[in-house]
């Protein structure tokens, strides 16, 4: 599916505004077509849940986001991937993420590793001073603003810098190879946190919600290496109090 992604990038596309700022695009459509019928054929028995159409979850079933980032596809920035994890009682324990016009590629399974290409990935050992940590803005929850800017300011206070890339699933991915320290946002959805979630914890990395525990599935979400995961425990707590 990375291919077409790219292939319709050469050409315009028109998208449909689900809210503001979010925006879907017949490629976010196909994209996600080719893989819930590749998931039919090879296993039939589960259920996909999709971004665009939707689906069931069940006690085991596939979490796709066929187009994660699609303003930065719109405006031409290669920050794009596709995000496909299997999820079995509330966990991920398969997940892979491309990012096709990055020529990236990441892979893990619960209790054998992750992976880019053949390399494993390992989150990385910077002291949380030295920390780069990515982030999303609440952009279609805004109402969620209160509890996030005083997490914003803490992390930017404490760390080195914060990034903003505008694709989840790869900041996670880039969180479980070490390029990033650590990531939070609040409001998403499972399929932009499940894939890169697996990869996270089978890197050595913690992932968990803003209140500490294992219900990250729900979108709100920490993750990043042991230093700087405890960093964003902090500022999540610190924004409780605000």
């Amino acid at each position: 599916m990375g291919s077409g992604i790219v292939a319709a990038a050469r050409r315009p596309s028109v998208a449909d505004a689900k809210g503001a700022g979010d925006y879907v695009t017949e490629v976010d459509r196909r994209s996600e077509d080719a893989i819930r019928d590749h998931l039919a054929r090879a296993t039939p028995d589960l259920p996909m849940l999709g971004e665009e159409a939707g689906g069931e979850r069940g006690d085991v079933y596939w979490a796709v986001d066929p187009l994660d980032g699609t303003t930065n596809f719109l405006l031409g920035l290669p920050v794009v991937g596709v995000s496909v994890a299997l999820v079995a009682s509330s966990r991920p324990v398969i997940g892979a993420i491309r990012a096709p016009f990055l020529d990236l590629a990441f892979s893990g399974a619960r209790g054998l590793g992750a992976f880019a290409g053949e390399e494993p990935l390992r989150v990385s050992d910077r002291r949380p001073d030295r920390a780069v940590v990515a982030t999303g803005f609440p952009f279609r929850r805004k109402e969620l603003l209160p509890r996030y800017l005083p997490a914003f300011e803490t992390v930017l206070r404490e760390a080195e810098d914060l990034r903003r890339a505008g694709a989840a699933a790869l900041d996670l991915a880039w969180v479980a190879a070490g390029v990033f320290d650590g990531f939070f946002e609040l409001g998403l959805s499972v399929w932009d946190v499940a894939a890169g979630a697996l990869l996270v914890q089978e890197a050595g990395g913690l992932v968990t919600d803003w209140d500490g525990r294992s219900a990250y599935l729900g979108g709100d979400i920490l993750a990043g290496s042991p230093a700087t995961h405890r960093l964003l425990r902090r500022a999540a707590t610190a924004s409780d109090g605000a």
